[in-house]
């Protein structure tokens, strides 16, 4: 018993060390309250990116993976932008910009989001600051098309 015990930690580590567990611990955040999202971003005075997804997207889970979760984990880009994830079918509660209830299902067609991945770079009141991205486009550029839509996204939510 002491040997299972003792066996635990290893083995929950090498739990984590699988390509699910890390992609679940290491994420981005899902949207639950874009008015208190808003809130932050106008006292930081930054956008708020939000990346539409679909479960059964595997250029989404691209996207997470190679741009947008590296680019949530430095510390550089938080203080840069508010990255939200939106699941575009899903029914789950979410708090749109104007306060009022909605789902993410219903924030996205708000938004007309039809295609995924879709990352949009709002303003502090839902507006579009910049031009939507849709799809992966060129993998090589890709990173450079995220920071341009953050740099005119910061332009916009600071007057410039």
């Amino acid at each position: 018993m002491r040997r299972l015990i003792a066996a635990w930690p290893l083995i929950l580590a090498w739990g984590l060390t699988l390509p699910g567990a890390a992609s679940a611990a290491g994420g981005l955040v899902h949207a639950k309250n874009f008015q208190a999202d808003a809130r932050t971003a106008a006292q930081r005075r930054v956008p708020i990116m939000v990346l539409f997804t679909s479960p059964s997207c595997p250029y989404c889970e691209q996207v997470k993976r190679e741009y947008l979760v590296p680019m949530h984990k430095d510390r550089a880009n938080r203080s840069r932008v508010i990255i939200r994830e939106v699941t575009v079918d899903a029914t789950t509660p979410l708090t749109g910009f104007d306060g009022k209830p909605t789902t993410e299902g219903a924030f996205a067609a708000t938004h007309k989001v039809f295609l995924v991945p879709t990352v949009m770079v709002l303003d502090t009141h839902g507006v579009e600051a910049s031009e939507a991205i849709v799809g992966l486009l060129i993998p090589d550029y890709y990173f450079g098309y995220l920071e341009a839509a953050i740099d005119e996204g910061l332009r916009k939510v600071r007057g410039k």
